[in-house]
């Protein structure tokens, strides 16, 4: 895409969240574009104040191609001579305020964001029409999923993991987030392991001293680095293929994802080790979390796990900063039929109707027993399936899997599926009531077709009346010996 952009005579920009992410995709650019007459510069705290100030007068003469930059991107000073393409790499680790300060300076620009596990707030953009998205699952070639362990922490297992990965000319990253005291476990596990080379990085050292740290990584001549979470983006270093993570349940779902993805970078199998302190009681959020770092682990599992992440967190406010918006009031079902509607506005087509709904008040024992499913989020994400439910394929595809998961179905059950059915179809005539008295249905609707009228009164004769109250209505007369449900689906087939 960048190398398209600057064929187009246009300048590209490339936003990263880290100096090291920025340097590697300098050095990356640069060998690739080697054989071709583009300008490509590095715009981080890695350059000198007097450097900025060159690289800024060229970029607004528009002397650079491609800048490559952090957060000193989205810096008021930063002036484009001609930007048609934007490139936001590890999207997920900018804040929402950058992002909204970098499409000002992009106004009318291509954005491209990437991510291996987006955010719920970008997510649910991509999902509900704003954004394009596009994934990517098949893995490079011959690579290998990581093994994955949640454990509590012991010592013993740990150390021989190291062991182990040393063993076969490997090299350990070992997650400490603890500035503070991340030198004294550097120590103790280099007075545990005599024969590793250990060294430890942080975000608070100086560039030289992190520049040197990465230069030894990169050259093994570190066996064990102990980190903290300033691996988590990009950083690619292939012989690293074990990786060990204290108090896992501190982290969030995404970022635990991001940090295993610093493993596993070449054909040999990687292992990651995700550890909470002993004897501690985890709580519901993080006990969820570390099941879904477990469950994930093939290929692709980023856009899974962003999915997880979305139901646990919500989704936030898409037409502002805030991460919590006001979707309860209305129901989620409702806000994306009318955020649909005002995707399509903007987008000039025709607005789709929001779909009718029918209220059914009928006599029928209709829901799920808690003797058939006794876990209440099961139970209420069937309900959610039943409620889908559009047509008999679908239908079907309920049943099964019910039948599947929790065995046949009770009656009251078939009798839910039915109902769902019988809404979706006089949804689909006009009628968005549906009401029994006795043997009598009331059926309320504000635009009747005629030729259905005439199929009632052809069928049902005496039996039907259409009354011309303050609510609109046909009243049919049913055959008592019949079913509800099987009498309700008598009276719809008739359309």
């Amino acid at each position: 895409a960048a190398f398209k952009c600057v064929c187009d005579s246009k300048q590209c920009a490339i936003l990263v969240p880290t100096t090291i992410l920025a340097w590697q995709h300098f050095q990356t650019i640069i060998k690739r574009f080697e054989r071709f007459p583009i300008r490509i510069e590095l715009l981080s705290r890695f350059r000198t104040p007097n450097q900025q100030k060159l690289i800024l007068k060229r970029l607004k003469r528009g002397e650079i191609d491609i800048i490559i930059g952090t957060h000193r991107l989205v810096q008021k000073d930063v002036i484009f001579n001609d930007l048609g393409l934007v490139i936001i790499d590890e999207e997920q680790r900018f804040g929402v305020k950058q992002k909204e300060r970098f499409k000002e300076i992009a106004k009318n620009v291509d954005i491209l964001t990437l991510s291996a596990t987006p955010i719920p707030r970008t997510l649910n953009m991509a999902m509900s029409g704003i954004r394009d998205m596009s994934s990517i699952e098949e893995a490079p070639q011959n690579r290998v999923p990581v093994q994955t362990y949640v454990l509590e922490f012991d010592q013993t297992i740990i150390n021989e993991a190291i062991k182990r990965e040393l063993r076969r000319g490997g090299q350990v990253y070992y997650m400490h987030n603890d500035v503070s005291s991340i030198s004294r476990t550097a120590a103790v596990l280099q007075k545990q392991l005599p024969e590793a080379q250990v060294g430890f990085a942080h975000g608070k050292m100086s560039e030289q001293e992190l520049s040197r740290v990465w230069q030894n990584v990169v050259e093994q001549k570190i066996d064990i680095l102990v980190c903290t979470t300033i691996i988590e983006t990009g950083i690619d270093v292939a012989n690293v293929n074990t990786l060990i993570i204290e108090n896992a349940d501190h982290l969030g779902l995404a970022q635990l994802h991001q940090i295993r993805g610093r493993v596993g970078r070449s054909e040999r199998r990687a292992f990651a080790y995700f550890t909470y302190k002993r004897n501690k009681v985890l709580s519901e959020i993080s006990q969820k979390r570390l099941a879904a770092i477990r469950e994930f682990t093939e290929f692709g599992s980023g856009f899974k796990i962003a999915m997880r992440d979305l139901e646990l967190r919500g989704a936030g406010n898409i037409l502002g900063g805030e991460q919590h918006g006001h979707i309860a009031d209305v129901g989620y079902d409702m806000y994306l039929k009318l955020l649909n509607s005002a995707v399509n506005a903007e987008k000039g087509t025709a607005p789709e109707d929001l779909e009718v709904d029918c209220l059914i008040d009928v006599q029928i024992d209709a829901h799920i027993p808690e003797n058939y499913i006794s876990n209440i989020n099961q139970r209420l994400d069937i309900y959610r399936r039943i409620s889908d439910i559009r047509s008999d394929s679908d239908a079907s595809d309920v049943i099964d899997e019910l039948c599947d998961r929790f065995g046949d179905p009770p009656k009251s059950v078939i009798n839910l599926i039915d109902i769902a059915l019988i809404r979706s179809q006089a949804a689909s005539l006009g009628i968005h009531e549906i009401k029994q008295q006795n043997n009598l249905f009331l059926l309320f609707s504000n635009h009747l077709d005629q030729s259905l009228l005439e199929k009632f009164i052809k069928s049902y004769g005496k039996n039907v009346s259409i009354r011309a109250t303050a609510k609109p209505h046909i009243c049919i007369k049913v055959n008592q010996l019949q079913s509800i449900a099987d009498n309700l689906k008598e009276i719809l087939s008739l359309s």
